[in-house]
């Protein structure tokens, strides 16, 4: 009986060193291999962040460059859904033609879905103007 009770304490003392070593061993790999990934996560988004506000800059810079075939002063920036509405001849006082632009940069340089959408509809003609007249704010009202 007391064979039994030594084995058994030893088969537990074993077990509880076992779990603290292992434990310690697991958790330093661990904590070595969350600094790496935090490491690279961080350039990662880095990364991304800068390539996004290198494409927000082209975006507004567009028209004073020179690849940029209109007269910046004719180009209003709308963002979105599409970057700007060109009025080619506004500036001379004589528009001519109303043209959508859409600036691409980096490696995105396709179309959205929703952008694509707005292009057929501009090619097919789906193309209104509108009026929109409001009444005085106020009026009739006692």
């Amino acid at each position: 009986m007391a064979y039994l009770l030594v084995f058994l304490l030893g088969i537990l003392l074993g077990v509880v060193l076992g779990y603290s070593f292992l434990k310690k061993t697991f958790l330093s790999r661990f904590e070595r291999w969350k600094k790496e990934f935090q490491e690279v996560f961080r350039r990662e988004i880095l990364e991304r962040s800068r390539s996004i506000l290198k494409g927000k800059i082209g975006e507004q810079m567009a028209p004073l460059l020179p690849m940029f075939k209109y007269e910046p002063a004719d180009a209003r920036f709308i963002g979105s859904p599409v970057d700007y509405i060109v009025f080619e001849g506004y500036a001379e006082g004589n528009p001519r033609s109303i043209v959508m632009v859409e600036v691409k940069t980096g490696k995105g340089k396709t179309l959205s879905s929703i952008e694509r959408r707005i292009k057929e509809l501009v090619e097919d003609g789906k193309v209104k103007w509108e009026v929109v007249y409001l009444e005085e704010i106020g009026a009739g009202e006692n």
